[in-house]
């Protein structure tokens, strides 16, 4: 365990140096970021207590650099590529390595992965709906941002001249850099502390070892087939199904979600790294408290799905939206399946959805990102906790203060929606509802999902309440409801009003069979 904090408190180091150093209040305040380290293989062996979306899809993106860079000492590597690792534009992974003096072969890697508030395309913020991948922004394949200590000026010059707040973008990458380099000088530390291979040894036994608790958790579950699905809400009305059959045999456990529905013309769509990270963070919820979290989770399970599908989108497929939607869904998803096997062990479906406002003006000016919070599903251990980010995020709201400093909007409220969450013996936590006025024209970008029917409830309970939004017009007085996925403009005067779906209650879980 002394090896499991020594290398998860470098992770952590790694975090705090990047808040404080980025500009964006998406990183400084709301802390939209993931840093992790790897060993010389590309295997997770330490990270921090940040994104599960960012973390569990993480190892794609430094695979697909290893493939197709050679880092040196003193370099840094860029990627945000979806089909590459990635998981949607926005989220800039950056990869430096690890070396013995003298080597010119890395020990590890470090790495982070933090969302910007605007990777250019259509529409501020990047993550409003968009036809294909290049409406949503600027896509990196894995390049060398940073050469010996020296940043490359062209690419620099390219990612800055393709982006929106060209300064924001480039000293929150510049914080980026830092992170990683904090990270480095760590790992250098425990090598010459402790040896490189022996530090590379003891990193293994904490693979080892979660790879023997997840495999003892597994053990202990019923065997057996289990089919479950649910569904997304289109921007263009209808819906698209995930199915998922997950197979628990003493050998195998099988999450096949290959029957899921073809990939649509819409942001809902998502990658095979982004699977991962679900299927991953969910069974890491059942091993018990103090399991290292690396890469022994994903040595246990095998995750299916078909490439062109809505879950392993192909080029040209948008992807803005799967990245923070498709990810809750699966999350309950897998969790459904869970409680078919556990029964009266896990708590029901929480909001579903991130609910994403993009902000930004009209020249480019400024860009402005947030996810807002939700209820969390009631459970065996009690009712939900209200206004929390669930699941696949874990971020926090950015102040008040910092928001109407930010940006030219001023937040007239931001409360509990009493009485959103599902009724049951445990209730469903409530959303919340947040409503701000605009100051000057502003660029708006609308992503949510659960806005036309809430989170299901479990073993009985009541399902929570759905989001929604709507926007009330200074000139006519009108008030218009908001689709799930939509973009539009703010004039001076407008209000927009967010309401987030509650979590669901939790019923009296059936009878155990002797």
């Amino acid at each position: 365990m002394v090896f499991h904090h020594l290398l998860a408190a470098t992770a952590e180091e790694m975090g705090e140096s990047l808040m404080r150093a980025a500009f964006s209040p998406n990183i400084r305040e709301r802390r939209d970021f993931s840093c992790a380290l790897f060993d010389a293989s590309g295997e997770t062996i330490a990270q921090a207590a940040h994104l599960p979306v960012h973390l569990g899809s993480a190892p794609l993106s430094l695979h697909a650099v290893m493939e197709d860079l050679t880092l040196g000492p003193g370099d840094l590597a860029l990627v945000n590529d979806p089909f590459r690792g990635g998981t949607h534009l926005p989220d800039l992974t950056v990869v430096a390595g690890v070396f013995e003096p003298g080597s010119s072969t890395p020990r590890f890697y470090c790495l982070n992965r933090a969302h910007h508030a605007d990777m250019g395309g259509a529409h501020p913020g990047s993550m409003a709906p968009a036809a294909d991948i290049h409406g949503e922004g600027l896509r990196i394949p894995p390049v060398i941002l940073v050469r010996k200590g020296i940043v490359d000026p062209g690419i620099l010059a390219m990612f800055l001249a393709n982006t929106r707040v060209p300064h924001e973008r480039h000293a929150d990458l510049l914080a980026q850099w830092s992170a990683c380099q904090v990270g480095v000088k760590r790992m250098q530390s425990l090598m010459a502390e402790y040896g490189a291979t022996q530090l590379a040894a003891r990193a293994l036994e904490l693979i080892d070892w979660t790879e023997e608790r997840t495999r003892l958790m597994l053990g202990d579950l019923p065997r057996g087939t289990w089919s479950v699905e649910d569904t997304l809400e289109l921007a263009a009305g209808g819906h698209a199904t995930l199915r998922l059959e997950w197979t628990l045999s003493k050998n195998r456990c099988r999450f096949d979600f290959r029957s899921s529905d073809p990939a649509v013309l819409d942001g809902i769509n998502t990658v095979h790294a982004v699977v991962l990270s679900a299927v991953h963070y969910c069974v890491r919820l059942l091993l018990p408290d103090g399991t290292p979290t690396n890469g022994g989770i994903a040595r246990c399970v095998e995750v299916l799905t078909r490439s062109g599908s809505l879950i392993d989108a192909s080029y040209p497929s948008p992807v803005a939206a799967g990245n923070v939607e498709t990810s809750q869904r699966l999350v309950d998803l897998v969790l459904a399946a869970f409680r078919c096997a556990l029964p009266g062990v896990l708590p029901a479906a929480s909001a579903g959805t991130m609910s994403n406002l993009t902000l930004g003006a009209p020249d480019g000016s400024w860009s402005y990102y947030e996810t807002l919070a939700g209820g969390a599903g009631g459970g065996p251990a009690g009712s939900g906790a209200h206004a929390v980010h669930t699941h696949m995020t874990n971020t926090r709201n950015t102040p008040v203060e910092v928001f109407e400093r930010a940006v030219p909007l001023r937040v007239l409220s931001t409360t509990v929606r009493r009485d959103s969450g599902g009724q049951g013996r445990a209730r469903g936590g409530d959303g919340i509802t947040r409503r701000l006025v605009a100051l000057s024209q502003i660029k708006v970008g609308w992503s949510a999902q659960r806005q036309k029917s809430g989170p299901p409830g479990a073993f009985g309970g009541r399902s929570g309440a759905p989001g929604g939004a709507e926007v009330r017009r200074t000139e006519g007085g009108t008030t218009d409801s908001l689709p799930g996925q939509t973009a539009l403009t703010l004039n001076p005067g407008d209000e927009i009003a967010v309401h987030t779906p509650g979590g669901a209650g939790h019923g009296r879980p059936p009878t155990q069979k002797n």
